[in-house]
């Protein structure tokens, strides 16, 4: 990169936006956001410090979901210092090297965040489909494998993000979507040619979400053609239950992610107040919930926190 470009893209800064036409409101919105980051918080540095503490939840599902919190907690930290500024102090300037950090750590970690629900629907499948498979399979040097794997793959299809976005010129108004910086959002700011951008963010998309969500399903499916040949209706019941925490986790992280997607893509000026509260429930959501919808679902992890917060 010459001086002239290099000097150019130092000084260029982007800036965030909270919630459009609400800015009079945004100490208000300040303290409900900082609830759910405080919670989230909590609720997972719960989850890891139970699971860590106690034996008995060293198992490959309470391991996953460990994994899941990790994720989620990682989220919070990448995106908490730019929502809670807008809100609080109004500090909406990032500079292009922090942007493209954060945006860096926010996409690898969905990344991360998507094979983690794979590995925990795959946990599930073995479960039900060949329990007798199931300890033998699923040892604790496998399980770490398996994690180290889909991390390194999160990282690598992340890690091509801010390199492409800072070989463009960025002439148009710097105005973002978000309190947060996407690889999406970024590339529309841009005065050059962005089809290799536009190409490699709908691989990374396919062969990350709609791979991993594909597998997912077809997982599901193995399951309930499983559970139904069960002869016992209790039985049937009983396996079914030990999936709806998974199920409210993927239906959780999916569903504003491929609205999130298809707004950015195919959206109109119209759709951008939509565009932007599918991004905060895109990033916010899981984090709150997981740990919520676990905790609630697991009798077992239930006692064990019950019993921690009682001491």
């Amino acid at each position: 990169m010459s001086a002239v470009n290099d000097t150019k893209f130092k000084s260029v800064v982007f800036l965030l936006a909270g919630i459009p036409g609400q800015e009079y409101l945004h100490l208000w919105i300040f303290i409900p956001f900082c609830f759910i980051y405080v919670i989230s918080i909590l609720g997972n540095s719960v989850i890891l410090f139970i699971i860590k503490t106690d034996p008995s939840l060293h198992e490959p599902m309470y391991i996953f979901l460990s994994m899941l919190a990790i994720t989620d907690f990682g989220l919070l930290i990448s995106t908490m210092p730019t929502t809670l500024g807008i809100f609080l102090f109004n500090s909406r300037e990032i500079s292009l090297g922090a942007c493209f950090a954060q945006l860096f750590f926010i996409h690898s970690l969905a990344k991360i965040e998507s094979s983690m629900l794979l590995l925990m629907a795959f946990d599930r499948f073995i479960a039900i489909c060949n329990p007798l498979r199931y300890a033998s399979f699923l040892t604790p040097p496998r399980i770490a494998k398996m994690g180290l794997v889909f991390v390194l793959r999160g990282v690598a299809v992340a890690l091509p993000f801010p390199i492409l976005l800072k070989r463009f010129q960025y002439c148009r108004a710097n105005v973002l979507s978000h309190s947060y910086c996407l690889h999406q959002d970024i590339m529309k700011l841009a005065c050059s040619d962005i089809r290799v951008n536009y190409i490699y963010g709908l691989f990374t998309t396919l062969f990350t979400f709609g791979l991993d969500s594909l597998l997912i399903f077809l997982s599901y499916i193995m399951i309930f053609k499983t559970v139904l040949s069960i002869t016992s209706h209790a039985e049937c019941l009983r396996a079914l239950n030990t999936c709806v925490s998974h199920l409210c986790a993927v239906l959780l992280f999916y569903t504003p992610n491929i609205g999130l997607a298809v707004t950015h893509r195919f959206g109109n000026s119209s759709s951008h107040l939509l565009q932007i509260l599918l991004g905060y429930v895109y990033l916010l959501a899981p984090p709150l919930m997981n740990p919520i919808v676990y905790s609630v679902k697991s009798k077992h992890l239930r006692a064990r926190i019950i019993r921690a917060l009682v001491k």
